[in-house]
């Protein structure tokens, strides 16, 4: 299944298909040739001119417009930061905690969704860690049953990182807000790989370099209107405090949108990177991304099994499972199945669970093809059939 005519329109796209198979979209992106061009172009126009030039501003605009049409969100809500921590934690700081208060979190979620909310205990923050019988199997029940009345805000990943499960961001929001419990969510391993809806959802942050296919430092941060007043900006310029004619006021009065939280100078270079490969993205169409992302990790996932590797992934057919494919092979250790695939030009990622366990983490996008996925499978069979 390929959304390309051909494998030279394939290529012109992607050039790293020229060299090798890209299996790691979890982890740090490749660039499209759309991206990498737009970048450059900027670069290249800021060599005769400076790198606010007239149409910067529009297309800073235009970047903001994409990524709230990306998560159904007003674009007047969505600052253009990254990296994801960064976003997070201005959620984390900026609101008014009390000591005592509660929030619910996942302490085996990706470092950046931890550590900014850990912090939190030295002003007072009770911390509730959710304990799920799966890896990142967080259920709506799971949470409900966490809840407290100082429950102040709940914390999630929209996918594990390593199990690559997915969590139902509309049902778990929709009841911490009839709760009335906020509900912050590090949506960087779903953003550009499947539908996802801000409706029940009061902060995201996500950085444009797993599959939204961009560069690094540049994202998205998204903060529902209605708590403007309450996730205060902790990080102050003249960008974000009103400053008419660049004069330093009397009082400090944020910006009326999303950009409160942008203390200065945007990413420009990376903003047009996250611009053409956003543009590219919704105009393929994220149902149809996803239905590809699925279908080559579904495939490769059924020849892996035929070798009998075992899976920390859910199963294909999973309505929660996403592009994430994480298996290991019990007779074969990871790293020399790694090694093998690098040496096959092949990238995956390598990843370890708290218990030491090491396991090959596969995550295609929309662009790979079930032909890349055979080749994977050609290089780990001849591994597994090796004699030690």
């Amino acid at each position: 299944m390929s959304i390309f005519d051909d494998e030279r329109d394939r290529a012109r796209e992607f050039p790293v298909v020229e060299s090798g198979i890209f299996l790691a979209h979890a982890g740090v992106t490749i660039l499209p040739r759309c991206a990498a061009d737009a970048m450059s172009a900027h670069a290249q126009a800021s060599c005769r001119q400076h790198q606010e030039f007239g149409d910067v501003l529009r297309d800073v605009a235009r970047t903001r417009s994409l990524c709230a049409s990306l998560i159904g969100a007003d674009a007047g809500e969505v600052a253009l930061l990254g990296p994801t921590s960064l976003g997070l934690s201005l959620f984390a700081n900026g609101l008014n905690w009390v000591p005592g208060d509660e929030l619910i979190y996942y302490g085996d979620d990706y470092p950046s969704n931890v550590y900014p909310w850990m912090a939190l205990q030295d002003r007072g923050v009770v911390l509730r860690r959710l304990d799920p019988a799966v890896p990142g199997g967080i259920t709506p029940a799971l949470v409900e049953a966490a809840i407290t009345p100082r429950t102040r805000l709940v914390a999630l990943a929209s996918c594990h990182f390593l199990s690559g499960r997915r969590i139902d961001v509309d049902a778990i929001g929709r009841m911490l807000q009839a709760r009335g419990v906020l509900f912050s969510l590090d949506a960087i391993q779903t953003i550009g790989a499947a539908p996802l809806s801000v409706k029940y959802v009061d902060f995201l942050s996500a950085d444009a370099h797993k599959w939204m296919l961009g560069p690094l430092a540049i994202g998205i941060v998204y903060v529902a209107r209605r708590n403007f007043e309450i996730c205060r900006p902790t990080l102050l310029g003249a960008w974000n405090v009103k400053s008419p004619d660049f004069v330093a006021q009397e009082e400090i009065v944020f910006e009326e949108t999303a950009r409160r939280y942008e203390p200065g100078v945007l990413n420009i270079a990376g903003m047009y990177g996250m611009k053409a490969s956003l543009e590219m993205l919704l105009e393929t169409g994220i149902d149809r991304v996803q239905a590809s992302i699925l279908d080559c990790r579904d495939f490769l996932e059924s020849l892996l099994g035929e070798m009998g590797f075992e899976f920390l992934s859910p199963r294909a057919g999973d309505p929660l499972r996403s592009g994430i494919l994480t298996a290991r092979h019990p007779l074969k250790e990871s790293a020399r199945l790694f090694a093998a695939l690098e040496a096959a030009n092949i990238t995956a990622s390598l990843r370890t669970n708290r218990a030491g366990e090491k396991w090959l983490r596969f995550s295609p996008h929309f662009y790979n093809t079930r032909s890349e996925m055979s080749r994977v499978a050609d290089v780990l069979a001849a591994q597994v059939r090796a004699v030690d």
